[in-house]
C-alpha cells in the first residue's frame, strides 16, 4: 500500500472515530431515511425505463441549473420564508445528486464518495474542533484564518498537479463578475499588489473614467474601459469591507421594491407609468420617501 493509500486510511479511521464520538452527544443526528429514498429516486429516473430528460443529461448540460438553483436558494434566504427555503434547498440537493448519479453511471464517483470526501475535508480544515488545536479559535474570524491556513497547506503539499497552480487559478471563472473581481483583487492584495489608500483608488477611478469617455460610444474599446472602471469600484468596496456582489444585489432589490410601489401608486391614480413618463420622477421620490 502506497503512502497516499495509508494517509487515506488514516483519515478514514479518524473520521470514523470522530463520528463515533459525535454520536454520543445529545441531539446528534442519526439516520436519514428520506435521503436514501431520494438517492434511489434519482437513480431510478436515469434507468433505461426512466425519464427521457433525466437520462439525456450530462454534467455540461445541467451546469446552468446548478447556478440558477443556488441563486434561487439565496433569494429564499433573503425572503425569510422557511417554506420557500426548504423547497429551494431541495432543488440544490437535486443538482448535487443528479451530478453524482451521472458520474456513477459512467463508473466514476457516487454520492457516498462525495459525502465521504466532504466529511474528511471538513475534519481536516477544522483542527480547532477535531484536532490538537481544539478550542484555539475563539471567534469566526480566527476560525476562518485556520481554515485558510489548512487549505493553503493542502495546496502546497498536493503531489498530483501537472503544473504549479498560480495565485488566481482557484478562483472559479464561472463566479458572478463582481464576486470574481473582489476575490481576484483580495488574492493579489495579500501579496502586496494593492493601492496604498482609498484616495489612490478614487484617483484611479477618475483616470479610468477619462479613458472610458475618450473611447467611441458603442465601441469594444469603450466597453473594455467600462469594465476597468467597474473593477476599480470593486476595489473601493473591498477596502471598505463591503461585499460588492451583495451591495449591487441590495440595490437591485431596492429598485424592484420602489418600482413596484410606483406601479401601485399609478394604478391607484388610474393610469399606467408608460403613458405618463413625465410623472416618473415624482412617483420615484414618493416611493423613496415612504421607505
Amino acid at each position: 500500500m502506497g503512502e497516499k493509500s495509508v494517509a487515506a486510511t488514516d483519515v478514514a479511521k479518524l473520521a470514523s472515530q470522530i463520528d463515533a464520538q459525535t454520536q454520543q452527544r445529545d441531539g446528534a443526528p442519526s439516520k436519514h431515511p428520506e435521503f436514501d429514498r431520494l438517492v434511489r429516486t434519482i437513480w431510478r429516473l436515469r434507468q433505461s425505463d426512466g425519464c427521457p430528460w433525466d437520462k439525456a443529461q450530462t454534467h455540461d448540460s445541467i451546469t446552468k441549473n446548478m447556478i440558477e438553483e443556488a441563486y434561487e436558494a439565496v433569494e429564499a434566504v433573503k425572503d425569510g420564508s422557511s417554506e420557500h427555503l426548504q423547497e429551494e434547498l431541495g432543488d440544490v440537493l437535486e443538482q448535487v445528486l443528479l451530478h453524482s448519479q451521472i458520474e456513477s453511471d459512467d463508473s466514476g464517483f457516487d454520492i457516498d464518495d462525495v459525502c465521504r470526501a466532504l466529511n474528511e475535508k471538513l475534519i481536516r480544515r477544522h483542527p480547532h474542533v477535531f484536532g490538537p488545536e481544539a478550542g484555539n479559535a475563539q471567534d469566526a474570524d480566527s476560525a476562518l484564518t485556520v481554515w485558510d491556513s489548512v487549505k493553503a497547506a493542502e495546496r502546497a503539499n498536493e503531489e498530483d498537479r501537472v503544473h504549479t497552480e498560480g495565485l488566481l487559478d482557484s478562483v472559479p471563472h464561472s463566479l458572478p463578475a463582481l464576486m470574481q473581481a473582489q476575490k481576484l483583487s483580495k488574492r493579489v492584495a495579500k501579496v502586496g499588489f494593492d493601492w496604498d489608500s482609498v484616495e489612490d483608488i478614487w484617483q484611479k477611478a477618475v483616470e479610468e473614467r477619462a479613458e472610458y469617455e475618450a473611447e467611441t460610444p458603442g465601441s469594444e474599446a469603450r466597453a473594455e474601459e467600462f469594465g476597468d472602471l467597474l473593477f476599480v469600484m470593486v476595489q473601493l468596496a473591498r477596502r471598505d469591507g463591503i461585499d460588492a456582489e451583495e451591495a449591487l444585489a441590495s440595490a437591485n432589490r431596492k429598485m424592484r421594491r420602489r418600482w413596484s410601489r410606483m406601479e401601485e401608486l399609478a394604478r391607484q391614480k388610474g393610469f399606467s407609468l408608460e403613458d405618463h413618463r413625465e410623472l416618473l420622477e415624482d412617483l420615484w421620490q414618493q416611493a423613496k420617501s415612504e421607505e
